[in-house]
């Protein structure tokens, strides 16, 4: 078991409300200008990714919890797994990103550096060292072939 103290999920809803209330406290420095439909398609990679993620974990009957990777009945690398090791942090990271743009607050880059450092440290690497341990030689040639984000 992890000794992960806040769920992934939990950080992500975290960094979203501060997202929010940098957007309701400081002043416009200035404005993020894009056009919704970028947003949209940023918005759109992460609700796939997240999902792809999820389908193909279900798909293998293997577990989705953050706290028990240790219960993984198997390594899946198929799918959106092909692009990124970690698609549901992707996710989440994509759906940030889409936050900062959508409250066009520059400052919400803190937020997102936050996200990547904090699920990096205390979710990814030890996740790595659980899958390592469990899937050895496969979850190495797996690691080489295939980015921790993208």
């Amino acid at each position: 078991m992890l000794k992960l103290k806040i769920p992934p999920a939990f950080v992500f809803l975290i960094c979203i409300g501060l997202m929010w209330a940098l957007d309701n406290q400081i002043t416009d420095w200035f404005v993020i200008d894009l056009d919704q439909w970028v947003l949209r398609i940023i918005l759109a990679f992460g609700v796939l990714f997240g999902l792809g993620g999820v389908i193909q974990f279900r798909n293998n009957s293997t577990t989705v919890d953050p706290h028990h990777p240790e219960k993984a009945r198997m390594l899946v690398t198929s799918g959106v797994y092909k692009f990124s090791r970690n698609p549901m942090y992707l996710a989440m990271f994509l759906i940030l990103l889409g936050g900062m743009i959508k409250f066009g607050e520059p400052a919400g880059i803190i937020v997102l550096i936050f996200y990547v450092w904090y699920i990096n440290k205390f979710q990814i690497k030890p996740e790595e060292e659980i899958m390592e341990q469990k899937f050895e030689e496969e979850f190495l040639e797996y690691k080489k072939a295939v980015r921790r984000w993208i």
